[in-house]
């Protein structure tokens, strides 16, 4: 599990350390972010507001669903090997993420009804959906509600609370310290800059040892994650609310979605989504169920593995 003194004491030696650092490298990588940002993705009105998103690729389309803390353009890295497979990947932001808007009703079913309206502009009649970490909830829902317009459905290290707990329940104490963190660009680049193996274990819930053992190819994977957390402000009301979701039972009626289902986890994911994985398996009629030996919240080191298993699952013939 994750190890909650070395949050709070790195969150210490952050605050004494964070001035030694010059405030140009602070501004030269909040630049960067923006510029990353606003250079790939476009965005929609919807009835439940803005809607951000971006197309990549040409192919058999599939539309990745990001994580706590992403944004489209983590969609666009869970999908990146799809991507090189061949497939066109729809990446959404989801509510109160980056440009996207936080109705009064953030729900995953209500997102999972507006990405019907990002189909529609799209043109797109039928769509795999994937859903990595918390937006596997939002997946769920969207194949539920939607089973016209899904027609495979991906749940990758599903972050959801199936059993009542929550799997990374803080003290309020702790809580305030990852809040100061999670609420302030300053904080949040001191944290990722002075401790990014730390932000690797505690927010990304993957093992750091797992980075000695992988190609330098997965070891720039999760920098791109990591760099993708920035600008960490401009997605409070959505970590917030996926925050309060997982503290918050599961109501979504899995027994009832008809898409044929790949959910995919690791064992030693910190977060707990081996478990919630082998439950989805069961309560999703015909659901397939793969999880890996090791590997961590971002399946470190099995990217290919999944990108192939994904691959046959959908298109029903080997990844080239």
């Amino acid at each position: 599990m994750i190890d909650r003194r070395a949050i709070l004491t790195g969150l210490g030696g952050i605050a004494l350390t964070a001035g030694a650092w010059g405030t140009g490298d602070y501004r030269a990588t909040m630049a960067a972010a923006e510029a990353r940002i606003l250079r790939r993705s476009s965005i929609i009105e919807t009835q439940a507001g803005t809607l951000e998103y971006a197309v990549a690729g040409r192919g058999p389309p599939l539309m990745m669903i990001h994580g706590t803390g992403g944004g489209f353009d983590q969609g666009l890295i869970f999908a990146h090997g799809l991507l090189e497979a061949g497939f066109q990947i729809v990446a959404p932001s989801r509510f109160g993420y980056l440009r996207s808007a936080f109705p009064d009703d953030a729900s995953p079913a209500h997102q999972a009804d507006v990405l019907v309206e990002l189909l529609d502009h799209l043109g797109l009649d039928r769509i795999a959906v994937a859903g990595g970490s918390a937006g596997a909830l939002t997946a769920a829902e969207f194949a539920l509600r939607h089973p016209g317009r899904c027609a495979h459905l991906v749940l990758i290290v599903p972050a959801m609370n199936l059993t009542g707990r929550d799997p990374v329940e803080f003290t309020a104490v702790q809580s305030m310290a990852v809040e100061r963190v999670l609420n302030s660009d300053v904080w949040f680049w001191a944290f990722a800059t002075l401790a990014p193996n730390m932000l690797l274990r505690t927010l990304l819930a993957t093992d750091p040892a797992l980075l000695a053992r992988v190609s330098p190819k997965e070891r720039r994977r999760a920098d791109l994650i990591r760099e993708g957390l920035m600008p960490i402000s401009r997605k409070t009301e959505g970590l917030r609310a996926d925050g309060i979701r997982a503290g918050t039972p599961t109501s979504t009626a899995f027994e009832h979605i008809t898409a044929p289902t790949l959910v995919l986890s690791c064992e030693d994911d910190l977060f707990g989504t081996a478990d919630t994985a082998r439950l989805l398996a069961d309560r999703i009629a015909g659901a397939r169920l793969t999880v890996y030996p090791d590997g961590g919240h971002i399946w470190l080191g099995h990217d290919a593995d999944l990108t192939r298993e994904v691959h046959d699952f959908i298109l029903g013939a080997p990844h080239p």
